[in-house]
């Protein structure tokens, strides 16, 4: 990883061709403070696009620029708006189709998109697509694209490229280079394709990670994975944060449903509040191995995740 590009409020580093770990102040806080939801999600998930736009500063076209919402978490990252704010634009195109996750049923490991029946496609007769959504799995984005590819063929206009934003892990690539061979086969236009990780490249928890609380197949980790020194020092703003069950949670119930979120997140700290005998430093080792445990002042696990769901149970109001 090594330093591309910075300016006030946004920092680029390149991680291979194409593939960057963009940070924000603002998507450090998301990624941080899980009792940052609703509006103020958003509005932060925006606000760290329009910075991140405004450092790359992409090749595109307003008049051929589409926005793909994959429903519901792509419509978090606000990227129409984020695109108007950063470029001053006001003519670009929106598409949107419904690409909902479920697990396999006989094979909790494996995941198969069952709520898709929403599409609303615009396909200009020379497209970019821009599109942001949390990847674990990468179902939903494996679906989108080949979604989208299929449109554009179909209508018989030309890509000339995609620019994807997420909060995600390596699955993200895989992905995109899965389909790469056939964009490049299908469209002479073709350019290639972005990928910005906000804050890192986080592992997905499965079976094989040794965690005392983990949701497979859903949860972003702090252990390992390629991170942002920047995100890596905020780390230690807070002893909570390194200590999360997950960087993101569930991104559409966090924008969208409130009180669902809020419960998950208070439902782990109720378990960790029970773990009288771990210490702060031993659990801290389990969950971000990578940071210095004398940095942080913590008396006892217990009791710091109780303080974590009083909080919780306010904003709750139980």
């Amino acid at each position: 990883m090594k330093l591309y590009k910075r300016r006030p409020g946004c920092t680029l580093y390149e991680l291979s061709d194409g593939v960057f770990i963009a940070t924000t102040p603002q998507t450090r806080a998301i990624c941080n403070d899980p009792l940052i939801y609703g509006l103020s999600y958003t509005r932060k998930l925006r606000q760290g696009c329009v910075s991140v736009l405004k450092t790359l500063q992409p090749e595109l076209v307003e008049a051929q620029t589409v926005v793909a919402h994959l429903l519901r978490g792509g419509l978090n990252f606000g990227l129409r708006e984020a695109l108007g704010e950063a470029f001053g634009w006001n003519a670009h195109g929106s598409t949107f189709l419904s690409a909902q996750r479920k697990r396999t049923t006989g094979d909790p490991e494996s995941w198969e998109i069952r709520e898709s029946e929403y599409r609303k496609l615009v396909v200009p007769p020379e497209v970019s697509f821009v599109l942001g959504d949390v990847v674990a799995s990468g179902a939903s984005l494996e679906y989108g694209l080949t979604t989208l590819a299929d449109a554009v063929k179909e209508r018989g206009a030309s890509l000339r490229s995609i620019l994807f934003f997420t909060i995600g892990g390596p699955r993200t690539e895989e992905v995109f280079h899965a389909m790469d061979a056939r964009l490049r086969r299908e469209h002479e236009t073709y350019q290639g394709s972005i990928l910005i990780y906000l804050e890192g490249r986080f592992p997905l928890a499965d079976r094989e990670t040794s965690l005392k609380i983990k949701i497979t197949g859903t949860d972003l980790l702090r252990h390992g994975g390629d991170m942002a020194p920047e995100f890596l020092e905020s780390q230690y703003e807070c002893p909570m944060f390194p200590v999360e069950r997950c960087t993101i949670y569930d991104a559409g119930s966090r924008a969208f449903e409130p009180d669902c979120y809020l419960q998950d997140v208070l439902e782990y700290w109720e378990q960790v509040a029970k773990f009288h005998e771990l210490s702060f430093t031993d659990y801290l080792k389990e969950r971000a191995p990578s940071l210095e445990p004398t940095r942080f002042q913590v008396a006892s696990l217990s009791e710091l995740a109780e303080m974590q769901c009083e909080k919780l149970r306010a904003e709750l109001r139980v």
